[in-house]
């Protein structure tokens, strides 16, 4: 009798003790997805904290380039502005307004560029007295040289009242930054020169007359 119920503990104890296997390893393995899942779930939402899509980090998926900055390669390029050694200068003598210089720039071969519609540059000598002051007030409007297209500027040498000046046989031109690399035209005839005045540079010479 008493070995049949030990038999029989053990047996009670074995089930017990495969029960008990069976849950562990029944939890173990729902712990194991669910950790899993999570770590799933923490890949996605680093991936979104971080870099995130193409869309979001304005990359191009055709090029894979970046779209910031796009817009400055896109930007149109300004025309460069005149220098003196970009253009060809030559001077004339003018009857109306009692007399005046017209000076003519015109950009070399293969050059485009564009001179300010500002006062001309002009001297007669290096005397401060020998430069040309304004004859007018405002600003004209930018001339595009490029081919066959001129510039005008009228140079009136002597707007002051009286007899008096100084003879001068050419005239100094300069564009862009004042006084770079002049150039020395020979004039027409000798000018008589007492506060000199220069229009703007015009496209249209008919605008370059340098009224007193």
């Amino acid at each position: 009798m008493s070995v049949r119920l030990a038999h029989r503990s053990g047996r009670i104890v074995l089930t017990a003790l495969a029960a008990v296997s069976l849950s562990v390893a029944a939890t173990a393995c729902s712990s194991g997805a669910a950790e899993k899942g999570s770590g799933k779930q923490s890949t996605s939402t680093g991936s979104k904290a971080g870099v995130g899509t193409k869309a979001e980090a304005g990359i191009d998926s055709k090029s894979g380039t970046s779209a910031i900055g796009a817009g400055t390669a896109k930007k149109e390029r300004v025309g460069q502005s005149c220098g003196t050694n970009d253009l060809d200068f030559t001077v004339g003598v003018e009857s109306q307004a009692g007399g005046y210089y017209l000076l003519t720039a015109k950009a070399k071969p293969g050059i485009t560029c564009y001179l300010e519609g500002k006062t001309a540059d002009v001297a007669f000598g290096s005397s401060p007295d020998s430069h040309a002051g304004p004859a007018e007030q405002a600003v004209s409007d930018t001339v595009k040289l490029s081919g066959a297209t001129k510039a005008y500027a009228g140079v009136n040498p002597k707007s002051g009242g009286g007899n008096g000046g100084v003879e001068f046989g050419q005239i100094i031109v300069s564009v862009g930054d004042t006084g770079i690399d002049p150039v020395s035209l020979k004039l027409p005839d000798t000018a008589v020169v007492d506060r000199p005045e220069a229009t703007n540079w015009h496209a249209d010479p008919a605008d370059a007359v340098p009224f007193s």
